[in-house]
């Protein structure tokens, strides 16, 4: 999705929301995370390698020659159930820089063969296998062309493969208020890892093991990260972009694009920054149903 200045319909816009009301319209809106979207070089090359090496299902392919851009997505389910990546081509552009603030969580039913797979394909793996202390899960962490980078960790079934997208931030008290209050998700868990020097934090709309979930992860000393100009934003449905942007902007939230209809696709949808500048995209629920028509 590329930004415009389009503002809408003003006029649909709700300027009579108060904090709790907000929070509570938060709590109540039908909100679940649709897709990570971020750009890529070359769009036929990467859904050869998603779905060799990962075993994702090219979902839609769409062109929009006006906007002089094309949308790829891919995933394991569904677009009305499921979590999907969107890969954006523009026109012209074949390398990103892909920053060092975040990574992507999938699970598949085996590691080895996977990064065998990645390693012949063209990607890299970045840390080999390890199995994680206390219990027999064992994940890796690899490359695709792009350069994007993605945990894969080792299950038999799972009923959300494309399970996280996790975000470096640099006050991990100012991120989690702002994304329960503004975004209104729930706080699943928490932990400390001083020996490796950093905290994280996991968010969703429902219980990990069968939704995708916000990771947060604060890295000790580190208040800044390059976010590169690849990754976009993560797309969330909602019953009512006009309503949401209102209290965003009350929880300190700055609206990136004003909420009306995307030119070409007439989806409604509004962006926002999180205090740490990271991009997202709330969708109309309804809209986006008839782009799967």
């Amino acid at each position: 999705m590329t930004e415009t200045n389009n503002i809408g319909n003003v006029a649909e816009m709700n300027s009579n929301l108060t904090e709790d009301s907000a929070l509570q319209w938060a709590k109540k809106d039908k909100r679940r995370m649709l897709h990570a979207v971020y750009r890529v070089g070359d769009l036929d090359k990467t859904i050869k390698f998603y779905t060799e090496c990962f075993g994702m299902k090219l979902l839609r392919k769409r062109d929009i020659p006006e906007e002089r851009y094309s949308n790829a997505f891919l995933g394991y389910g569904p677009e009305d159930s499921h979590f999907t990546v969107e890969l954006t081509y523009n026109y012209g552009t074949d390398k990103y820089n892909v920053g060092n603030g975040l990574h992507f969580g999938i699970t598949v039913d085996d590691v080895a063969k996977a990064v065998n797979l990645v390693k012949a394909k063209g990607g890299k793996v970045i840390k080999e296998s390890v199995l994680l202390d206390g219990n027999s899960k064992i994940i890796t962490y690899v490359e695709d062309p792009d350069g994007y980078k993605f945990e894969l960790s080792e299950a038999a079934t799972t009923p959300e493969p494309l399970h996280h997208v996790k975000l470096c931030v640099g006050n991990l008290d100012r991120s989690i208020n702002f994304y329960k209050k503004a975004f209104g998700m729930d706080l699943l868990s928490k932990q400390d890892n001083p020996e490796y020097k950093y905290s994280e934090v996991t968010l969703g709309y429902g219980p990990e093991d069968t939704n995708p979930v916000l990771k947060l992860t604060y890295n000790y000393g580190v208040t800044v990260y390059d976010k590169g100009d690849g990754y976009a934003q993560i797309a969330i449905g909602t019953d009512d972009v006009y309503k949401t942007a209102e209290a965003i902007k009350l929880f300190d939230g700055i609206i990136a694009l004003e909420p009306g209809p995307l030119p070409g696709i007439n989806t409604k949808i509004t962006a926002c920054l999180d205090p740490d500048g990271w991009k997202s995209v709330f969708v109309d629920n309804v809209d986006f149903l008839k782009e799967l028509e």
